[in-house]
């Protein structure tokens, strides 16, 4: 035999009294998000309804009593579909404690719509080890400010943003391997990442292959077009003509250029040759590393005997340490360094070495835009003390906010109206809109930056550029 017992339930209902819109329909609350409370109040099943489906009445009982006090909110004494309102106290007559157990969570999950949604499952292919986890640290603090940010007002369609982490290794065969995982087992809606162009190139066959967004956020050297391929990094045009352009006009027009014997370099030093001579320059030297010296003395004493002004430079990871000992040779005395993908996350392998560096960036941590130190700020107060902020976290965060803004565009969580929506979409972000075109390419502002100390600091504001990626998708 079940004891009866009392609960103040005018006063649960008055409480959930205060929110402006409660979404419901049917007992299922799935259903009361799609239709809303005044939906779900007409299509509240009757007792016998409930009886026959087998659910607890007390879970019908309590609901209908939530919607009939917001819409209509009854004197005490009145009873509402069983919901016995007698001086201040409700008696739910027969019904056990885990039936007021389960009113109660009903009213719970009313007042917490989020907790019962389901989240909107993001993939991150980065690197955490390999030799360029530095950027992987960097995307993943801009991912995790986004999903906050988005959280906090309410996430993506009415449900909150998760992002699931993979580790690429910087290797193309773990990073392929995570994807797979990511949309086969975790369900994604769409995969942010990798860093490197390598990477790169063994992901994208498998973004067109299982239909999945791939959102990648870091320079590159364009030619890359798919209908599941969004580029939020800067292509060539946008970082690297305009680099060479300022480059030749402020400091020389002789170049060596030196880079890793990778992907990234190779190609962007083979868009840099002709544009160099149509700028009426000349390469007198190139170079690459193997990613095993350590010692750079050959390479910059070749360096230093070619007389070059200006040193291109595209060697991350295995080769920052090149900086500091041409630094100490007296090379950057008489050779400006262009660097191509400098940061600030980069400075502090320097040591204080490698002073005005040259660069062309999305994104300046030390600008004075009050949008840009907010964000800034935002970054540091989440990031680990010590951790530096660049372009890296910026471009990161924008693919979030893109596809947040994308699937509220299409009204649903369906990967190719997702995609549909994105081309075209203009974005917010701290150092102004940001537009994907027809190519999935971003136009954004740019910054000419120069080191100083342990920071990028701001030269130049280039404005908006529109990417000119060397592709295009077919029928745009």
């Amino acid at each position: 035999m079940h004891r009866r017992s009392a609960v103040d339930w005018p006063t649960v209902c008055g409480s959930v009294r205060i929110l402006a819109a409660v979404s419901v329909a049917s007992v299922s609350l799935a259903l009361v998000r799609e239709h809303g409370a005044r939906e779900g109040r007409r299509n509240m099943p009757t007792t016998s309804e409930c009886q026959a489906s087998r659910r607890p009445l007390c879970a019908c009982d309590a609901m209908r009593c939530v919607l009939d006090e917001i819409f209509s909110a009854p004197p005490i004494g009145s009873i509402k579909h069983g919901c016995i309102l007698r001086e201040g106290k409700t008696h739910m007559a027969s019904r056990s404690i885990a039936c007021m157990t389960l009113a109660l969570l009903a009213y719970g999950v009313l007042l917490h719509p989020s907790r019962a949604a389901e989240p909107v499952r993001v993939g991150a292919v980065l690197p955490f080890s390999g030799g360029v986890e530095l950027y992987g640290q960097q995307a993943k603090l801009g991912l995790d400010l986004a999903a906050k940010d988005i959280n906090a007002a309410g996430g993506i369609l009415g449900r909150p943003v998760e992002i699931i982490y993979a580790d690429d290794k910087t290797r193309p065969e773990p990073a392929a391997d995570a994807m797979r995982s990511l949309v086969e087992k975790s369900g994604v809606i769409a995969v942010v990442g990798p860093i490197t162009s390598r990477n790169l190139n063994a992901l994208v066959p498998l973004a067109e292959s299982s239909k999945t967004p791939l959102l990648y956020a870091t320079n590159y050297e364009g030619g890359k077009c798919s209908r599941y391929l969004f580029s939020f990094g800067a292509v060539p045009n946008q970082e690297l003509g305009q680099l060479l352009h300022y480059m030749t006009q402020t400091y020389g027009n002789t170049y060596f250029l030196l880079g890793a014997d990778r992907v990234w370099p190779h190609q962007m030093f083979g868009i840099a040759q002709p544009l160099i001579e149509k700028l009426g320059g000349k390469v007198v030297g190139t170079k690459y590393t193997l990613g095993t010296e350590t010692d750079f003395s050959p390479l910059i004493k070749e360096a230093a005997a070619s007389k070059a002004r200006v040193l291109l430079f595209a060697l991350k990871g295995d080769g920052m340490d090149f900086i500091r000992q041409a630094d100490e040779a007296g090379l950057l005395r008489d050779t400006t360094v262009a660097f191509l993908g400098l940061s600030e996350v980069d400075l502090g392998i320097f040591r204080g070495k490698g002073q005005n560096m040259v660069t062309v960036v999305p994104a300046v941590a030390a600008s004075e835009d009050p949008a840009v130190k907010a964000f800034v700020a935002k970054a540091r107060a989440a990031a680990e003390p010590g951790v530096a902020v660049s372009n890296y976290v910026m471009t990161h965060y924008n693919t979030l906010i893109a596809l947040k803004a994308a699937a509220e565009k299409a009204g649903k969580l369906d990967k190719e109206a997702i995609i549909d929506a994105m081309a075209g979409l203009t974005i917010p972000s701290p150092t102004g809109p940001v537009t994907l075109g027809q190519d999935h390419h971003t136009a954004m502002n740019m910054f000419i930056a120069r080191t100083q100390g342990t920071e990028l600091v701001q030269i130049r504001a280039l404005g908006q550029i529109t990417p000119q990626p060397g592709c295009s998708l077919a029928g745009r």
